[in-house]
């Protein structure tokens, strides 16, 4: 389900080696991940979840 997918790193996450990122991927839905453990579990939210998330943190 995650491998087939299109993911990109968060912009603040700046260029640190800490590794403190998230990787999201937009598509019909949205999951999130760790991009140290991607292969691990992944945070699914539906389109309109994902809008609200994202408007109450911006």
């Amino acid at each position: 389900m995650t491998l087939d997918r299109s993911w990109r790193k968060s912009t603040h996450s700046g260029s640190t080696d800490s590794g403190s990122c998230v990787e999201v991927s937009l598509a019909q839905d949205a999951l999130v991940r760790d991009s140290k453990a991607t292969r691990g579990d992944v945070v699914v939210f539906s389109r309109s979840a994902w809008r609200a998330f994202v408007a109450s943190v911006a």
